[in-house]
């Protein structure tokens, strides 16, 4: 079985992680992704360690297998004439320069859909290329800040905290990567390739989904839970004997079983709590008898009991606790692939399952520059223009 982007080539000039992590999706899926990097130094997350393995960071390796890689210096006439005829072949443009960068280089969506109308070019960028702030640089952090997470994550009364994944850029690549194949979907109608945008900003205002609707509707900014939620209760981490648990109850349905089966009867039919709009306005009231239980009791007794009643409890586990989990051992989200100086690498693996063309982990992360002299040489280069090339540092 053969993934369902086999055939489709992508040129990827990105670099750090929401670039890098949009054509991983594709690569992922059977797409030929060829990484383009800076020859003196590579994709800068090549030198984000700790942690390494054998001196490669883990960093990089999270969102570069399954590709190929070359370098090229993109302010040099030849990188630039290079790059136009990886265009001509090309199906799909990945690139995350400031705004403004790829057409210093002449190579902006204008310049290459005159070379390959069918080229669909994805932009990738902290606050878009239009607007008042295009031209300013954004990371992760900087738009967790910006864009209103961090004024929603941590305890309330408490300094705000940013999430512990890179949400922001990571979710900007994914949606970079559903605009790439919407796109692909659009030139098989029309025989036409098209500009994409995917920002961090779009991003992190999209994903603020009900909390911004309800901005919106009621001009008040929600503020800080913790692990609770807004409009919900219970439905967040309690203390327990020996730890944490999460006890989610997300309707008066549950709230009925929940009481059940931790024996709490006295509160099921409470007019203080029954309905969820009460336990809401009751919230640190009822947040303070739970808690008082669930601190006499171990976690695993609490989500045992839950669980049998149907009401969703679970525990807080590390990455390393989540890694070794039978489930996840069962979805195939921990693979191996041979690495040209590691060894057997075990990777995070795929996560959209397709029956008949899945995706697949086939290829570990490039050495910078692995695959610098194969592309040339296909392209119809020889050896002595490659090591001109070399000699005058355009790889």
């Amino acid at each position: 079985m053969v993934g369902p982007l086999k055939g489709i080539k992508v040129l990827e000039l990105s670099r750090t992680l929401a670039g890098p992590f949009a054509s991983m999706q594709l690569a992922d899926m059977g797409a030929e992704v060829l990484k383009v990097e800076n020859p003196e130094l590579g994709d800068e997350t090549r030198s984000y360690i700790p942690p390494e393995l054998n001196g490669e960071s883990t960093y990089f390796m999270s969102l570069n297998k399954n590709k190929k890689a070359i370098t090229l210096n993109l302010k040099t006439e030849e990188g630039q004439a290079i790059v136009k005829k990886l265009v001509a072949e090309a199906d799909v443009l990945i690139e995350n320069f400031r705004n403004g960068t790829m057409e210093k280089f002449g190579l902006g969506y204008d310049v290459l859909k005159e070379i390959n109308p069918r080229l669909v070019y994805c932009a990738v960028s902290g606050f878009g290329r239009t607007g008042p702030m295009k031209n300013e640089p954004a990371y992760d952090l900087l738009m967790q800040g910006f864009g209103g997470l961090m004024s929603v994550t941590g305890e309330s009364g408490q300094a705000p905290v940013k999430v512990g994944f890179s949400i922001i850029d990571l979710a900007t690549g994914l949606y970079a990567s559903l605009g790439v194949m919407l796109a692909l979907f659009s030139r098989e109608k029309t025989g036409k390739g098209q500009y994409v945008e995917s920002s961090l900003l779009d991003t992190v205002v999209s994903l603020s989904n009900y909390l911004g609707q309800g901005v919106l509707a009621t001009g008040k900014a929600p503020g800080r839970y913790g692990s609770a939620h807004p409009t919900l209760v219970p439905y967040q981490a309690f203390e327990t004997k020996d730890g944490y648990a999460i006890i989610a109850v997300p309707n008066d349905g549950l709230w009925r079983k929940m009481c059940d089966a931790l024996e709490l009867t006295e509160l099921k039919d409470h007019p203080k709590y029954a309905v969820n709009v009460n336990r809401v306005a009751n919230r640190e009231e009822l947040v303070g008898i739970l808690t008082d239980y669930t601190k006499q009791r171990e976690s695993s007794e609490i989500i045992d009991r839950l669980k049998q009643a149907g009401v969703p409890s679970g525990p807080i586990n590390n990455i390393a606790e989540l890694l070794e989990h039978p489930q996840v051992q069962a979805r195939e989200m921990i693979q191996e692939v041979e690495h040209p100086t590691i060894g057997a690498l075990k990777m995070l693996g795929i996560p959209l399952k397709l029956s008949d063309t899945p995706g697949s982990v086939r290829k570990a992360p490039p050495l910078l520059g692995e695959n610098t002299e194969e592309v040339l040489t296909l392209l119809g280069y020889s050896s002595e223009e490659i090591a001109n090339f070399k000699d005058k540092g355009v790889i």
